[in-house]
């Protein structure tokens, strides 16, 4: 017999999330490092620099500040050049969805209203957390297709 969830907000802040992920690492799909390094301008990021961005920020959020754990991000090293490649990426973000699976998973109703100490935002609660992120992944899921269209247009 299955049960369903208590509260099925936390799982639909994880599909959304989950969701935004997959469509910023399906944008690495068939690319070459060269090609994962390319900007559309001498400013903007790059297709790997993205991932690896998304899956940084979802990290450090949800594992963080919501979970608790301890924060290692080093939000400047996702933009270094060459960091990781597309299989990197992909083993990446399997094991970070099981961790905020976990995480996020174990949350009730009155826990998404319960404050955390956001390290930018101040006192935020679980909710605001979980909207940001998903709103910030799914931003740079756009940002992430525009710039592999505008990379197989210059290739064209």
């Amino acid at each position: 017999m299955t049960h369903a969830a208590a509260d099925p907000e936390p799982s639909l802040y994880l599909q959304k999330i989950a969701s935004s992920i997959d469509r910023v690492l399906a944008c690495l799909d068939g690319l070459t490092p060269d090609e994962l390094a390319w900007r559309p301008l001498p400013n903007a990021s790059n297709l790997a620099s993205l991932a690896a961005h998304v899956l940084g920020n979802t990290r450090e959020n949800v594992l963080s500040v919501i979970g608790g754990m301890p924060n290692h991000r080093d939000r400047d090293a996702e933009f270094v050049p060459g960091g990781s490649s597309t299989a990197q990426l992909r083993q990446r973000w399997q094991a970070l969805q099981l961790e905020i699976e976990r995480v996020l998973g174990s949350l009730s109703g009155p826990e998404m209203a319960s404050l955390r100490a956001h390290p930018r935002r101040g006192a935020v609660t679980v909710r605001e957390i979980c909207l940001v992120v998903a709103r910030h992944v799914a931003e740079h899921a756009g940002q992430a297709e525009l710039t592999r269209d505008l990379l197989l247009a210059q290739m064209a």
